[in-house]
């Protein structure tokens, strides 16, 4: 216990802390809409903007967002404007991003960039910009969910009724789909690359076996995060692994704990 005085490890406390809310949100909304594959594609598209970062000798994160938010909007534009299959404008991006990333970053001058930090999170990273950052995140997004539940629950289950109420649908989905790639660059520096569309899914799969109410499994998956990222910190810590890795899992031990005891449960009703 020694390791919270530390105000490296105070930072990731912190960091874990407002990830987990803006992740929760953002993830029951990416789990309900079945946009797993696209959070996954962004996720991965992200490299590309981390390498041209690296390339350019810019902030990598300030460049992954830009290029997460256009990978997000092609993709959108790509299935819904020219006719590709959504899963294929998904791989084409996730490729180019990828692809980018490597050749940038093998290219950028000097020492060779700690890309580790950024495939599967690195507790060391986390700074006060990015404390501000996802926490300014995780605000807005609980104000917006407060605020705007029921619209934004309208446009992502039943757009004909949406729109016939005259709410603005393809507005609130892209705001959505801004607010999705925003909280996968903000969560880089703690999950990491290779692991973020978990973090986006399994609080929520976790979730889900106990309620199939939306307001519920938000609630539950900010519980479940926070609770797997403390303990995530603390083993990585202890262990000398990656934060991100830690936190995944042990988020995939709860999921399955969760799931046994539902089904022993079940089990023992029936036999009752």
């Amino acid at each position: 216990m020694e390791i919270i005085q530390y105000t490296f490890f105070q930072h990731a406390l912190l960091g874990s802390l407002f990830t987990a809310i803006a992740c929760g949100i953002v993830g029951s909304y990416v789990v309900a809409r079945r946009l797993v594959f696209i959070s996954g594609g962004i996720t991965h598209a992200s490299w590309g903007g981390l390498g041209l970062g690296f390339y350019l000798g810019t902030n990598p994160i300030i460049s992954a967002l830009i290029f997460s938010i256009a990978s997000a909007f092609s993709v959108e534009w790509l299935s819904k404007k020219q006719g590709v299959r959504e899963d294929s404008a998904i791989a084409a991006m996730w490729s180019l991003g990828m692809a980018l990333g490597v050749i940038c970053i093998f290219l950028s001058p000097g020492y060779a960039p700690n890309i580790s930090a950024y495939l599967f999170g690195n507790i060391l990273t986390i700074t006060q910009t990015d404390l501000w950052t996802i926490g300014l995140l995780a605000l807005v997004l609980l104000v917006v969910f407060s605020l705007f539940l029921k619209p934004i629950l309208y446009s992502a289950f039943d757009r004909e009724f949406a729109q016939t109420k005259g709410l603005p649908v393809v507005l609130i989905e892209h705001l959505m789909m801004l607010a999705i790639a925003i909280t996968i660059v903000a969560s880089i520096r703690l999950i990491g690359i290779m692991l973020l569309m978990s973090a986006l899914t399994i609080p929520q799969m976790t979730a889900n076996i106990f309620s199939s109410k939306f307001q519920t499994i938000v609630i539950l998956s900010v519980l479940l995060g926070i609770a797997g990222n403390f303990a995530g910190l603390f083993l990585s810590s202890y262990l000398n692994v990656p934060s991100g890795a830690a936190i995944i899992f042990l988020q995939v031990i709860i999921f399955f704990i969760c799931k046994m005891y539902l089904f022993a449960y079940q089990k023992a009703i029936k036999k009752t």
